[in-house]
C-alpha cells in the first residue's frame, strides 16, 4: 500500500520519536537527547540515542538508525504498511483512502512546492536586479545586508499586476496552480487573476524541511495597506501551524542555542544577525497551540520576546492564557519584556548582542508573569480586593491540566500571597510603585511581589542584635520597628535614599506602619513639604509628623530611646554611622519575617504530610530563627565620622 508523503509527515509531526521508543527502551534525558540501552544488543553502557528534533534514533552498538516507522519494523518485525497503520492509530489519524482522487491530490501538493520554489526564485532575482534598488535600500536601512538577504531568501515583488503571473506562465505553470499556491487573486468579479503581491519585499515562509510553502510581503509604500500581507491558507500553508524560520532555528536549538520567539520577520532576521540563530516568529497572529507544540519539540522553555509597548504586553498575557492548559514537566514558557517603545530589531540596532543578552537574562518565568499581570498597577487596600486576588490565582492554577504541576503552582501562589500581604497586613502595591518613581527605579514594584524567603543572611553585629532595642520586651511597639523609625526621625536624609526598602518591608504594628507611610510621603517629590528642601532637619520632620497626629507613637519612641545605651539612635550621631545601622536593621527585619512565614508554610506542610523531608525543613527553619539573634559581622570603618572608635559595632 502506498501512503502519501504528507500523511507520513503528519504522523511523524504528531509522535515524537521518544514517545514511540520508550515503549521498548527505558530512556534517560541526556542534554537535548535521550539515551538508553540498545534494544538489539546486550550492553551495560547506553549506546542508543533518540533525537526528537531530528525525528530519528541512533544505535551505535548495532550500527542502526532510522525514524519511528523503522523502529517498529526493526524491533517488532512489522512491515512498513503495518508500522504506518499502528502509528497512525496512535497519532489519532485515519488512514487515507487509496483512490485515483487521493493520488491526484497528492500529486497536486507536490506540484505546489515546485510552483512556490519558482516564485521564490523569481522574487529573489528581482531584488538583486536593477528594479530592486529601492527594496535593497530599504533593507540596508534596516541593517539587513546582502548576506542576510541571501540566507533568508528575501525577494521583491514588482508593482506590475501581472509580472509574476506572466513569468510563471512562460515556464508552463497554469493560472489554476498559481491560485492554489496563493500567488494570484481571483474571484467571480475578477476577469483576469492578478498577482497577490505588488511592490513588496518578499519573505519566503518554509516548512520544517526547508521547502517554501508561502510568502509574507512588506509594502514599500508608506501609505500601503496592509503593511504586511501573508499568503492565504492553502493545501500546504496553515499559518497557525507554522513558525517563521523554523527550519533554521531547529538546528540551532539542537546545538544548544536558546530558543527565542519574536513577533515579526524583520525581528527574526535582526536577532539572527546578533547571533541568536534559534529565533522564530508566529505569522502575524497570536501564538497558537500548534505553534507551542512546535516550540516544545525544540526547547523545554522557549523565551517569548515581546515588544516593549501595550500591544506587546497584551500579547504576552494572551500567551499565558493559551499556554496554561498545555504546560507540564518539560513544557513551559518564559517572557523577556523589552524596554518601553522598543522591538527586537530596535534593540539589536541600538545595543547589539549585549543589549539583547541582558534582556533575555532577565526573562520572567510563566508564574512570575502571571503574578505581574494580576498585581501591577492595582490596589489591594481592602479585604475584598485581597480575597479577589487569591480567588483569581486559584482559578488560574486550575487551568493547568497536569496534576502535579497544578499543585506546585498553587503552592507558588500561596507563598507569593504570604510574601505580598504579610501576616498582619499587606505590602501596598501602589505605594511601592510610587516609591520607585521617587527614587528613579522601575523595578521596585516587581521586587515587592517576589518571594523573599531565600534572602542572604544579614550582616548584623552582636551588640546590635542583643540591644534592648532589638530584644522583645513588654512594649506594644516591636523593638526592631522602633529602632528603624528612630533612625529615620533623627536622620531624615536616610528616608529618600532607602525609600524602596522602606516601602517594601511589612510592619506588624499598625502605628509603626502608619508612621512609616507618613515618612515616605514626606520624601516624595509630590509632597507639600519634601524632605530635600533646604533647612528641613530632624526638628522640622518631628514637627511635621506631630502635626499629623503621630504624637502618641513619638512618645513611645522617645521612651525606647531613653532606655537605649547605643549612641547611634541619637540625632547627634553621624548620618553615615546611622545609615550602616539602618541597613543592618532592615536586613534583619526582612529575614526574620521571611523565616516566620516559611515556618508557617513548613508547619502546614508537615500537618498534611509528616514526611522526613517536611520535618527536616521545619527543623532547619527553627534553627535559622534561633541563630538569627546571634549573627555577628564586622562593619569596616564604623564610627570614624562621628569620632568614635572604629571596629565592630
Amino acid at each position: 500500500m502506498r501512503f502519501p508523503p504528507s500523511f507520513l509527515d503528519e504522523i511523524k509531526a504528531r509522535l515524537p520519536v521518544s514517545e514511540v521508543v520508550r515503549h521498548r527502551v527505558k530512556l534517560m534525558r541526556s542534554g537535548r537527547e535521550w539515551k538508553g540501552l540498545s534494544p538489539f544488543n546486550v550492553e551495560k553502557t547506553p549506546s542508543f540515542f533518540v533525537n526528537d528534533q531530528k525525528m530519528a534514533w541512533f544505535d551505535h552498538s548495532a550500527g542502526k538508525n532510522g525514524n519511528i516507522f523503522d523502529f517498529l519494523m526493526e524491533t517488532e518485525g512489522l512491515s512498513f504498511p503495518e508500522a504506518v497503520k499502528r502509528l497512525a492509530h496512535d497519532a489519532g489519524l485515519a488512514l487515507p483512502r487509496v483512490s485515483p482522487e487521493a493520488e491526484a491530490q497528492e500529486k497536486a501538493r507536490a506540484s505546489l512546492y515546485e510552483v512556490l520554489a519558482l516564485a521564490a526564485s523569481y522574487f529573489s532575482m528581482q531584488l538583486t536586479g536593477r528594479v530592486g534598488g529601492p527594496a535593497r535600500a530599504y533593507l540596508a536601512a534596516r541593517g539587513i545586508d546582502a548576506g542576510l538577504q541571501s540566507r533568508f531568501g528575501l525577494g521583491y515583488a514588482l508593482p506590475e499586476k501581472y509580472a509574476l503571473r506572466d513569468d510563471l506562465a512562460a515556464k508552463g505553470i497554469s493560472a489554476q496552480a498559481m491560485i492554489e499556491a496563493g500567488l494570484l487573486i481571483h474571484g467571480e468579479d475578477i476577469a483576469v487573476p492578478y498577482d497577490r503581491f505588488g511592490d513588496r519585499i518578499m519573505f519566503p515562509i518554509h516548512d520544517p524541511s526547508g521547502r517554501v510553502i508561502a510568502f509574507g510581503g512588506r509594502a514599500l509604500a508608506k501609505d500601503a495597506q496592509p503593511k504586511y500581507l501573508n499568503s492565504p491558507e492553502t493545501a500546504l500553508f496553515h499559518k497557525g501551524a507554522i513558525l517563521y524560520n523554523h527550519h533554521h532555528a531547529r538546528k540551532a536549538a539542537h546545538q544548544g542555542a536558546q530558543l527565542l520567539v519574536v513577533e515579526g520577520y524583520v525581528d527574526v532576521i535582526a536577532m539572527t544577525s546578533a547571533d541568536f540563530e534559534a529565533t522564530v516568529a508566529p505569522l502575524g497572529t497570536a501564538l497558537t497551540a500548534d505553534q507551542c507544540a512546535l516550540l516544545w519539540k525544540m526547547s523545554e522553555e522557549p523565551i517569548l520576546c515581546f515588544d516593549g509597548d501595550r500591544a506587546g504586553r497584551k500579547a504576552a498575557y494572551r500567551a499565558i492564557d493559551l499556554a496554561l492548559p498545555l504546560i507540564g514537566p518539560g513544557r513551559s514558557l518564559s517572557f523577556a519584556l523589552l524596554p518601553e517603545g522598543e522591538d527586537p530589531d530596535d534593540l539589536v540596532r541600538s545595543g547589539g548582542r549585549e543589549a539583547v543578552s541582558q534582556v533575555v537574562s532577565r526573562a520572567l518565568p510563566l508564574a512570575g508573569l502571571i503574578w505581574t499581570r494580576e498585581t501591577e498597577n492595582k490596589s489591594f487596600a481592602t479585604p475584598e480586593r485581597r480575597a479577589g486576588l487569591e480567588r483569581r490565582l486559584g482559578e488560574i492554577a486550575r487551568e493547568i491540566r497536569d496534576g502535579a504541576l497544578r499543585r506546585y503552582y498553587q503552592a507558588e501562589f500561596r507563598e507569593r500571597l504570604f510574601q505580598f500581604f504579610g501576616r498582619g497586613g499587606y505590602l501596598p502595591f501602589k505605594r511601592t510603585a510610587s516609591a520607585a518613581r521617587a527614587s528613579g527605579s522601575k523595578a521596585a514594584w516587581q521586587r515587592s511581589g517576589e518571594p523573599q524567603s531565600h534572602l542572604a543572611p544579614p550582616a548584623v553585629s552582636r551588640s546590635l542584635a542583643i540591644s534592648p532595642l532589638f530584644r522583645a520586651g513588654k512594649s506594644s511597639l516591636p523593638p526592631r520597628e522602633g529602632l528603624i523609625l528612630l533612625l529615620l526621625l533623627n536622620h531624615p536624609g536616610l528616608i529618600g535614599r532607602h525609600i524602596e526598602d522602606l516601602a517594601e518591608i511589612a510592619f506588624s504594628n499598625a502605628e509603626a506602619g502608619a508612621l512609616r507611610d507618613a515618612l515616605i510621603a514626606l520624601a516624595s517629590p509630590a509632597a507639600a513639604a519634601p524632605l530635600d528642601k533646604p533647612g528641613f532637619d530632624a526638628a522640622s520632620l518631628r514637627a511635621a509628623i506631630e502635626g499629623q497626629g503621630f504624637g502618641p507613637i513619638l512618645q513611645k519612641l522617645d521612651a525606647m530611646a531613653a532606655h537605649a545605651s547605643h549612641w547611634y539612635v541619637k540625632a547627634e550621631a553621624a548620618e553615615a554611622d546611622a545609615e550602616e545601622v539602618l541597613k543592618q536593621a532592615l536586613s534583619l527585619h526582612r529575614r526574620a519575617r521571611a523565616l516566620h512565614k516559611e515556618l508557617q508554610l513548613a508547619e502546614l506542610a508537615l500537618g498534611k504530610d509528616s514526611s522526613e523531608a517536611n520535618l527536616g525543613r521545619l527543623k532547619d527553619i527553627q534553627a535559622q530563627l534561633s541563630a538569627l539573634g546571634g549573627i555577628e559581622a564586622a562593619v569596616d570603618g564604623f564610627g570614624v565620622q562621628s569620632g568614635r572608635p572604629g571596629g565592630t559595632l
